[in-house]
């Protein structure tokens, strides 16, 4: 926290992790500082000894609140679920939970990952972009058909959940990577709704402090 008692959220513009949090801050209107951390600045930010101390697993976001230090975007996105549940981004049913949990991990932890930053680096620069595009295409070929069974509006019925705010970061990802979304019509017409919440729209990487002048909107 801050001289003033604001959350402290350590975040770069483009990391779609940062952007989950990003937008669940903005939902429930938590006021809040951003703290940019450059992911390839100074050989990434992320290595200093400073934010190692913060988070050991060097990796953005991290969320200074009400005295502790949270990583791991779903993580903090839950507490901020039980501790300011207004507006809910998880819905009351557990069925449609359970739903918004399984997109949420789906997105998480078997497509994100395996496009990082710290994975594209190993794979050699000549296959980072055919290596990415295989990951979310596997990926999203998965989650347009979960979507077909789940979705109203939004990923899980016609509220605003978990599940949406891990699916336009990762449109985002497969946009930068030049994945064809033609056949992912849910996906996309999902993506279109939610990026025209005002939500979305403040938290997105072109409207943050450490965008780059030519990224900005």
């Amino acid at each position: 926290m801050t001289e003033s008692g604001k959350p402290i959220l350590y975040s770069y513009f483009r990391s779609s992790c940062s952007w989950r949090v990003r937008i669940a801050l903005a939902l429930k209107g938590i006021d809040h500082e951003i703290m940019p951390i450059h992911l390839t600045k100074d050989g990434g930010q992320q290595f200093s000894e400073e934010f190692q101390a913060l988070n050991p697993m060097k990796q953005v976001p991290a969320l200074k609140i009400d005295g502790i230090t949270i990583g791991q975007s779903l993580a903090i996105i839950e507490y901020l679920e039980e501790t300011r549940p207004t507006p809910p981004l998880l819905p009351q049913d557990p069925k449609k939970r359970a739903s918004v949990r399984m997109i949420s991990d789906l997105i998480t932890a078997g497509i994100q990952p395996l496009q990082n930053l710290s994975v594209l680096k190993e794979v050699g620069q000549e296959n980072q972009l055919p290596w990415a595009q295989k990951a979310i295409i596997s990926g999203f070929d998965a989650l347009e058909r979960i979507l077909q069974s789940t979705a109203g509006k939004y990923c899980v019925g016609d509220q605003v959940s978990m599940a949406d705010l891990c699916l336009a970061p990762q449109v985002a990802n497969a946009e930068r990577f030049k994945v064809d979304l033609t056949p992912y019509p849910t996906i996309s017409r999902i993506n279109k709704t939610l990026l025209a919440l005002e939500a979305f729209r403040v938290s997105h990487p072109c409207r943050q402090p450490d965008t780059p002048a030519e990224l900005r909107a």
